[in-house]
């Protein structure tokens, strides 16, 4: 991961807009998703009670790390919480997570406001660049998995097939009696008339659907997999599944599942 500690979290450029601010935002928050999800156990190796306070820094790279926190004061940038590996083994890691996800998406409206206080944004601003946050899911919501349920809540009270069974071609999915199949939605080919229509239902279905890793809505112009163990759906860029690797998955299983089969102390 990125080096240089706390301290260099924001060293490399000040954003001075509203789109600059949020692009920052964007960036830091991808990088921490990583954290809590696809790299979790990385993440949670790094996060070893026995060492001092930790902090988990996200960057506008969509990097992450988990480093001291800042040695002056004040420091250049608000910083993240404090000891949040010492937290690790006292409660059940799920838990953990999310205690850890609330203290991110904290830390990421401090920083986004201490940029829009320190170039001077006036109230229409701070307005605009809280109405582009908000239009994101919390990393609480993508870690726990509510961003998701909110969906699956809403679109079963028109349409009771869920996820697993999808009406159009594209969803490829276990038939009768054939072999089990992954669940996964290629991109869409918009040279295709005929599909056409599928393609709008598709993006009907799924236009609200979030990416388990990125927290990203869903696109028809991108390759789409779903996870046999918790039902979320990835980006298969997110989660490094490639349409031919998934033609040969029986049961696909994301990172974080796979990784929740390790045993625990």
């Amino acid at each position: 991961m990125d080096g240089g500690g706390g301290g260099g979290v924001g060293a490399q450029y000040n954003p001075r807009t509203v789109e600059e601010v949020f692009k920052d935002l964007k960036g830091r928050r991808a990088g921490m998703i990583k954290a809590l999800t696809t790299d979790v156990e990385d993440f949670y190796q790094q996060c070893d009670p026995e060492k001092e306070n930790l902090c988990l820094y996200g960057f506008p790279s969509e990097q992450w790390e988990v480093n001291l926190p800042a040695e002056e004061v004040p420091p250049e940038l608000p910083e993240p919480a404090l000891g949040i590996n010492f937290a690790r083994d006292g409660m059940q890691e799920k838990d953990w997570l999310s205690l850890v996800a609330v203290h991110s998406d904290a830390w990421l409206l401090a920083v986004a406001f201490y940029f829009g206080s320190r170039f001077g944004f006036d109230k229409a601003d701070r307005k605009r660049l809280f109405n582009m946050i908000n239009e994101l899911p919390t990393i609480f919501e993508v870690v726990t998995g509510t961003a998701k349920k909110q969906v699956k809540d809403k679109s079963s009270v028109s349409n009771h097939s869920s996820n697993k069974s999808k009406s159009n071609n594209k969803a490829v999915k276990e038939q009768p009696g054939s072999e089990p199949q992954a669940k996964f939605l290629k991109a869409s080919q918009p040279n295709d008339d005929e599909e056409e229509g599928l393609d709008e239902e598709d993006e009907d279905e799924h236009g609200e659907t979030l990416c388990g890793a990125c927290g990203e809505n869903y696109a028809s112009d991108e390759f789409w997999i779903c996870c046999d163990i918790c039902e979320k759906w990835f980006h298969g860029k997110c989660v490094k599944i490639t349409p031919a690797r998934a033609e040969h998955i029986k049961q696909y299983k994301c990172p974080s599942c796979s990784n929740n089969k390790r045993a625990r102390p």
